[in-house]
């Protein structure tokens, strides 16, 4: 029953992925080790409680995780899809969604975070607060810090 219910989260958990990881692989893993956790401590789930909300803070915690193992590592590595329309006719459309990604990856990973769930995921701003474990009230601050710096960022004319 759990296993069903958190496949039909996927979607969304794909989308939350992508959005704050920038790069499809890492997000394919960050799915990936997220079921893993939830599936192989699902004794931690309340039946009762939001599934998506704890899917998501597992999630946010297994990224922050990844980061800190990269940081340590050093390893920096350059999206395989920045290269994957060059000559394309959507190339001006690509190069939008390219300085979109790249403004983004320049917001704070608390930033990022609140952008992911409530910008990109549509997340209410109450389910987005408790799974970030965060006061709803902290949350509408860094959303509106977030959009600020996005809109500078962009009308900045940053460029991928």
């Amino acid at each position: 029953m759990l296993a069903t219910d958190i496949a039909s989260l996927l979607p969304r958990m794909r989308r939350f992925a992508r959005a704050i990881t920038f790069h499809r692989e890492d997000a394919d893993d960050l799915v990936q080790v997220a079921m893993e956790r939830a599936l192989g401590r699902s004794e931690q789930w309340t039946p009762g409680t939001r599934l998506d909300s704890w899917m998501f803070r597992i999630m946010k915690n297994a990224w922050i995780d990844e980061v800190r193992s990269r940081a340590r590592r050093a390893d920096l590595f350059v999206p395989e899809e920045a290269g994957e329309h060059v000559g394309d006719d959507s190339a001006h459309a690509h190069q939008q969604r390219l300085a979109i990604q790249k403004a983004v990856a320049m917001l704070s990973e608390e930033h990022r975070l609140v952008v992911g769930l409530v910008l990109i995921d549509g997340m209410a701003y109450k389910e987005a607060s408790e799974a970030l474990e965060i006061p709803i009230g902290t949350l509408t601050s860094r959303l509106a810090r977030a959009r600020e710096a996005l809109q500078q960022l962009l009308s900045d004319g940053t460029k991928a």
